[in-house]
């Protein structure tokens, strides 16, 4: 007669018997799961680094500075700022530029206002930017952009200079526009002022100030009135 005990092995190689396949259909809904759980990380983590690198892009253009000859950063330019501008440029004609245009904003005002004008800008996205600003405000038939180092441009054709510099840069300039203008040039100068003219009218306050400069007056080349004087009968 069998023991009580002696059931027990058989029962045990039964569930023995039936463990490995338990096991891998358990491995295989694990790996199921993984695989799923995968996916989605991959996916996730494309779709995170995706947008990280186009907003990078799209950013860095606008905040960092271009590579230039003076660091000259983009900075817009504010609605305060651009009113002034704007002020200076009454009763004035003649075709206008803008160097260092940024996003276009000034270019695009001043054609509002019936100039033709030109804008140099050493950064492409903005110069691109400024493209659609000013076909989208219906005046690009008024204005040119163009990618262009500021130190390799002559301004000669210009009567309406605008100008958004920085300390560093305005010497230079200064010299340059001299050399390079007619006398009935008007030159307006956003932020910092030139450090040896003296502005023939002033506007705004704090960052918005705006100096105008009239190149007669600086380069003292005013057409002076002959005096006759009548000859008598001694």
């Amino acid at each position: 007669r069998k023991s009580p005990l002696s059931v027990r092995p058989s029962v045990g190689r039964r569930a023995g018997a039936m463990c490995p396949a338990v096991v891998e259909q358990s491995r295989q809904e694990e790996g199921e799961g993984g695989s799923g759980r995968s996916s989605w990380g991959v996916l996730v983590t494309a779709g995170v680094g995706g947008t990280l690198v186009a907003l990078y892009a799209l950013a860095t253009p606008f905040v960092t500075p271009a590579l230039r000859r003076v660091c000259l950063p983009f900075v817009p330019a504010t609605a305060a700022q651009v009113r002034n501008v704007l002020e200076m440029l009454e009763n004035r004609s003649g075709p206008l530029v803008d160097i260092g245009s940024g996003d276009g904003r000034i270019v695009i005002a001043a054609a509002k206002k019936g100039f033709k004008a030109v804008g140099y800008e050493l950064n492409p996205w903005l110069v691109w930017y400024s493209r659609y600003r000013a076909w989208r405000d219906g005046v690009h038939r008024n204005t040119k952009f163009y990618i262009s180092d500021l130190w390799k441009v002559s301004f000669s054709q210009y009567r309406n200079v605008v100008v958004f510099g920085v300390p560093q840069m305005m010497p230079q300039l200064e010299k340059k526009l001299e050399e390079e203008l007619e006398c009935n040039a008007r030159i307006i100068a956003c932020r910092f002022p030139f450090p040896c003219w003296i502005p023939d009218h002033t506007t705004g306050k704090g960052i918005d100030t705006v100096w105008a400069y009239d190149l007669k007056h600086s380069r003292g080349c005013e057409t002076k009135s002959l005096e006759i004087t009548p000859v008598t009968d001694s």
